[in-house]
């Protein structure tokens, strides 16, 4: 159950800086969701933390400055928001992929990758479309294949790029409930990005706020999800319900804009 940590992260991109100087702390078993506006740098943070963009600033996994993308992909799986299919590729394929860093590109699957991805398909509700086309599925159909294809990685660390896009609600809390279950079984560490602000209160320990290249607030959901303070960052005039599962944000009416 590996930490992370980022001290003094910055990324610039085309000359722009997206981050400067993010300052992040996950413990071993955490799951933190990472909220912010638009191009704040959400997806940003996760692919520097992945590896897979330059970067400076010092990232430690469990104590460690991993520089190797194989030893990384042992410990780190990901989720992207918009994942690149092979053309062609059928669902029971894409998710051996995620069996790569442990046998190698060019090794033959052995019976424990199978009997992962058959698991991981099953859990997700997958089973039926093993032999089918990536790209002939629906667009959550689509996106539950990717999450199978990390979670048949192992790691011990998911990175969750706006895992709910394109699935229905029922869907949604589906696969955020199955993270969650394999969290608590497997002491994963969780870090994802949420649109959903009622999603992100719902799900996981800690929430952070990412604004202006830096994390801004940093807490329990009912410290960082306030009226003033998505007002402040997301220029949205909200309600917030406090209920025992955690706040709840809707639109404010516009009697109450108006006041």
């Amino acid at each position: 159950m590996p930490s992370i940590t980022a001290s003094g992260l910055v990324v610039a991109l085309g000359g722009t800086s997206i981050l400067s100087g993010v300052e992040l702390n996950v413990a071993a078993g955490e799951w933190l969701n990472i909220i912010g506006p638009n191009g704040a740098g959400k997806t940003t943070l996760l692919r520097s933390l992945l590896g897979t963009i330059d970067h400076e600033g010092r990232i430690e996994i469990g104590g460690f400055e991993l520089d190797k993308p194989q030893d990384r992909a042992r410990v780190l799986a990901y989720v992207p928001q918009s994942p690149v299919i092979p053309p062609g590729m059928y669902v029971v394929d894409y998710v051996m992929l995620g069996r790569t860093p442990h046998r190698g590109i060019f090794a033959r699957d052995t019976d424990t990758d199978v009997e992962v991805a058959i698991d991981v398909l099953s859990r997700l509700d997958l089973a039926g479309f093993a032999e089918r086309e990536v790209r002939s599925l629906s667009g959550g159909e689509r996106q539950r294949v990717v999450l199978a294809r990390a979670l048949a990685q192992q790691a011990d660390v998911l990175l969750l790029d706006e895992p709910t896009t394109a699935l229905d609600l029922g869907h949604q809390q589906d696969v955020l409930d199955l993270v969650d279950g394999l969290r608590r079984e497997r002491g994963l560490t969780v870090i994802a990005t949420l649109h959903d602000l009622t999603l992100a209160a719902r799900y996981g320990d800690r929430i952070a706020l990412l604004a202006d290249g830096r994390i801004v607030k940093s807490g329990a959901p009912t410290e960082v999800l306030t009226a003033d303070v998505i007002a402040e960052h997301f220029g949205a005039n909200v309600r917030i319900i406090n209920e025992p599962d955690g706040p709840v944000i809707v639109p404010a009416s516009p009697e109450r804009i108006r006041r």
